[in-house]
């Protein structure tokens, strides 16, 4: 059994929205992502998908969608992206995601040789040290509930597997050094995360500086579909 990674699917939600107009390499784009998944993927394996995974403003809309994950080989562990719109309360998502697919949140699963945990994150406080009220709000929020699913984690059967965390906003700031102590950084590192995969990021210029490889004994991926140019990313063998 193996762990793949893809974020920011950008499935169309029932709409005529196109991922086009971000550039050339996003034509047909779910045609390729198909393709490589079908192809590399076993029925057996585990598929990590951190968020912005369909256009849809409403959960009803997003079954089509959330039908094309389902028919991709693996067992695919969902998150929450800043653009899944649809994504209501947890209750309602669980209820309507098909055979094949988890919604993680607040909470972890055991996938094997690995405990998977994670949460959606948000945008980093500036250097400067400017926020808003309401995004500190988020913020706040975002690592309490990163906290809960380690802790989670931890509360398993078998709570000493390793870890690999899924989030769709990255943890730590551009070209992260050795050392550096974001809070969800803190966080990965209190709890001995091995690894961690995340999306979010877009275009040559950005994703070039998104921290990748491992850094204080944590692994980082970034797993945005274009940056892997639509194929799922190999995570770790079981």
């Amino acid at each position: 059994m193996r762990i793949w990674g893809i974020s920011d699917l950008h499935l169309a939600g029932g709409s005529n929205k196109s991922m086009d107009l971000f550039g050339r390499h996003w034509q047909d784009h779910v045609g390729k992502m198909q393709q490589a998944w079908d192809e590399l993927v076993d029925v057996d394996d585990v598929v990590l998908c951190p968020g912005d995974l369909s256009w849809a403003m409403r959960l009803a809309q997003a079954q089509q969608d959330l039908q094309w994950i389902a028919c991709r080989p693996g067992r695919k562990v969902l998150l929450r992206g800043n653009h899944d719109y649809w994504w209501s309360s947890l209750k309602q998502v669980r209820a309507a995601l098909p055979a094949g697919c988890v919604a993680l949140q607040n909470d972890s699963i055991d996938v094997g040789s690995w405990i998977v945990a994670g949460a959606r994150g948000y945008d980093l406080p500036q250097p400067q040290g400017l926020m808003s009220s309401q995004d500190r709000q988020i913020y706040e929020r975002e690592l309490v509930r990163l906290r809960l699913s380690l802790q989670h984690a931890r509360q398993q059967p078998q709570p000493d597997k390793p870890l690999i965390v899924a989030m769709h906003y990255p943890p730590c700031g551009y070209m992260t050094q050795a050392g550096a102590k974001d809070d969800f950084v803190a966080l990965l590192q209190e709890f001995g995360v091995k690894i961690c995969v995340y999306g979010h990021l877009h275009g040559d210029s950005v994703q070039k500086l998104a921290v990748q490889g491992v850094v204080d004994g944590i692994a980082y991926h970034l797993i945005a579909c274009d940056w892997l140019q639509f194929r799922p990313k190999l995570i770790a063998q079981c």
